[in-house]
């Protein structure tokens, strides 16, 4: 008889590591399930959906470029960014030294379902900020706070909403639920 496979979704809250072992907070203060490994990481300055799984294949699927799933952050950036710079994020801009594949990118008003941060993000009177949501399909290091920071608006605060079709609805941060693995 197979084995089904374990899947949760867990909202990363921010500070925390994304591992089980470490300096500071880490998953294992949050999450007590034997044999899961993070499918993809969020640094430790991001928060939001993290998948975990005890499947290697599983895992791959996630958070391997080659499968392209689509991953959707919301970014608080410096300023309010123009067309000519959501453009840009759209056709892909050049991160050390290679073009990001294009992404998905659209000014969205701040999410009413967002929580706040703590700590709080640092408010600059007279600097803009702006909130984008950005869909992208590869995971290179810290790439959306590179994309940002390449079209002149670092980010200030980064959340992944979602990983395909798995949302972080009605998960608060630090909270995790597990999820179908079929629906992948």
């Amino acid at each position: 008889m197979a084995r089904s496979k374990v899947l949760i979704a867990f909202n990363k809250p921010y500070g925390v590591l994304c591992q089980f072992s470490g300096e500071g907070a880490t998953l294992a203060d949050y999450i007590d399930v034997p044999g899961v490994y993070p499918a993809g990481r969020l640094d430790k300055d991001s928060e939001g959906l993290l998948l975990l799984t005890d499947d290697g294949a599983l895992q791959a699927r996630i958070s391997s470029p080659k499968f392209k799933l689509p991953k959707t952050y919301w970014a608080l950036v410096e300023r309010e960014p123009d067309g000519i710079a959501l453009d840009r994020l759209r056709r892909g801009v050049e991160v050390d030294g290679k073009l990001t594949r294009p992404a998905k990118a659209r000014r969205i008003d701040a999410p009413e379902n967002l929580w706040p941060r703590d700590p709080p993000v640092r408010y600059r009177k007279n600097v803009a900020d702006a909130w984008l949501e950005l869909t992208i399909s590869e995971g290179r290091n810290r790439q959306v706070r590179r994309m940002t920071a390449a079209v002149g608006h670092p980010t200030l605060r980064l959340v992944r909403w979602s990983i395909d079709g798995f949302t972080l609805e009605g998960l608060a941060p630090g909270q995790w639920r597990h999820m179908d693995a079929s629906e992948l």
